[in-house]
């Protein structure tokens, strides 16, 4: 008897549409661009003065965020992903908290020495005076980041990665205490309120690149059960979504008294930075409707995939404004 062929039942892979690929490449584009070109766009005619080493300062606090993202959403994801029944969590794609993690730590290394030299970039080695790490509060608390992040990187290569989520929680912690020295009106205020809105950012821009990347990796295998987890996401950041927007508004009227907002949302490096990063959010917020839709839709609940992909990538433009919103200057309270 003849040998009978075999039929794969793989579903054809389609290339992306080039208008989409451009879009993407564009967002990935600006959001290189914010740490070289963002500190003079806003600073321009603002009468503020530029630190030196703004862009650098700038691009490390960006890895940063970018490394609390990544790890803080692959542990975010994988336990969404564990709710789901029949979820193929030996086929989940392989994990970048390790990579992030050393990442973070780079950077973090990187603004110890900001700190180790005064709050200023050194501009050789002689220049560093390890003593001001031991002997300031900000030199704790970025000595603080940089073992976090190694104790986070040697987590996710254990048995149990998401034990990296306590060490990730205290750069969190750090970040929020630098954010708010004690010598500024309730301080604690000011550092709870980091603390959560960059928790929440964090899981939210994190968890859905995992998620996505599980949607990817099951979309020929498992494809309800990836969308299964793409739906708990989903409602989960709403919750996410409106913590940062009220953390958000808070922490903006703290920075910014209400008589004062609009006129230093134009005036200010600080306004000009958190209106680009409203902005972008709001864009953020209508790629997150519209997936929603769709995965509620009747039609093929995969077309969700496509928003929530530019949805990701705008979010990383939010990452890297967050970054540059940190190393501008504070506007002044009038």
């Amino acid at each position: 008897m003849p040998a009978t062929a075999s039929v794969s039942h793989r579903a054809p892979r389609r290339r992306p549409p080039v208008g989409r690929a451009v879009a993407v490449l564009v967002l990935v584009a600006v959001a290189a661009l914010i740490p070289l070109l963002g500190p003079s766009v806003a600073l321009r005619d603002t009468g503020e003065a530029r630190a030196p080493g703004t862009g650098g300062i700038t691009f490390l606090r960006a890895v940063v965020f970018a490394a609390l993202c990544v790890q803080l959403g692959e542990v975010f994801a994988t336990r969404l992903a564990r709710r789901v029944p029949g979820a193929p969590l030996h086929r989940a794609p392989r994990g970048w908290a390790a990579y992030a993690a050393w990442a973070g730590c780079a950077a973090a290394l990187g603004l110890a020495t900001v700190v180790a030299n005064g709050n200023l970039v050194p501009q050789r080695l002689a220049d560093l005076d390890i003593g001001r790490l031991y002997d300031s509060r900000d030199g704790w608390l970025a000595l603080l980041e940089v073992n976090a992040f190694i104790a986070a990187a040697l987590c996710a290569r254990s048995r149990r990665p998401s034990a990296g989520a306590l060490p990730l929680a205290a750069v969190i912690l750090a970040e929020a205490l630098r954010a708010h020295p004690p010598v500024e009106d309730s301080a604690l205020v000011g550092s709870g309120l980091t603390l959560v809105h960059l928790t929440c950012g964090a899981l939210w821009a994190g968890g859905l690149l995992h998620v996505l990347r599980m949607l990817r990796r099951w979309r020929t295998t498992s494809p309800e059960e990836g969308l299964a987890v793409l739906g708990l996401y989903a409602r989960v950041a709403a919750v996410l979504f409106a913590a940062i927007t009220v953390t958000g508004c808070f922490s903006t009227l703290r920075r910014m008294p209400p008589g004062t907002v609009m006129d230093q949302l134009t005036e200010t490096a600080y306004g000009r930075t958190l209106l680009a990063k409203v902005l972008v959010v709001a864009v953020v917020a209508v790629l997150a409707l519209l997936a929603r839709q769709r995965l509620r839709g009747t039609g093929a609940p995969l077309r969700a995939y496509v928003p929530a992909r530019g949805e990701v990538a705008a979010l990383g433009v939010v990452v890297a404004l967050s970054a540059l919103l940190t190393a501008v200057p504070v506007p002044i309270r009038w």
